[in-house]
């Protein structure tokens, strides 16, 4: 590898998909992941009631990852989630399964594919994380002019309180 002459950035390559890390597992160590899952070519076809509770079956169904607070916007999901147990299947394998259930049972078949590949996730390293990216992505809905107030937005929510311990 040759070092780039001065004043010259290096020339990374680029990705077409984000890179995904594997999960950091110790015993007595809570892990969190902050991840969001577009749909296919950002379609605003998310925020309706039936898909809202579809999202929620999933997720209920997909129990080897919990579900902490979650946003749904009209053209992507944010989340946090965090393994059920230490041997929980990969966050990968859980994003494939609940994704195909909400395909497979999405209410109108012309809006198929639902869903982007992949998805972005990052791993919070300690609790004051995991409250400021709340704070931010429970405002998205303000900020994009969807809702006066944070309160107002009827598609976001908690499932399970996501401890942090580590």
């Amino acid at each position: 590898m040759t070092r780039p002459s001065e004043g010259h950035a290096p020339s990374w390559p680029i990705r077409k998909t984000p890179a995904h890390f594997p999960l950091r597992r110790a015993l007595h160590h809570t892990s969190i992941i902050y991840l969001t899952v577009c749909t296919e070519k950002r379609k605003p076809i998310l925020c309706r009631p039936e898909c809202h509770e579809l999202l929620l079956t999933s997720w209920e169904k997909a129990d080897q990852w919990k579900i902490g607070r979650y946003v749904i916007l009209p053209d992507h999901v944010h989340l946090f989630c965090s393994p059920a147990c230490f041997d929980s299947t990969s966050l990968d394998n859980w994003v494939k399964y609940w994704k195909t259930i909400v395909s497979r049972s999405w209410p109108n078949r012309n809006e198929q594919p639902i869903w982007q590949k992949s998805y972005w996730d990052t791993e919070l390293r300690r609790g004051q994380s995991y409250d400021q990216k709340w704070r931010y992505v429970r405002q998205n809905p303000t900020r994009k002019g969807l809702a006066a107030t944070e309160e107002e937005w009827l598609y976001q929510g908690e499932l399970n309180v996501l401890n942090w311990i580590g």
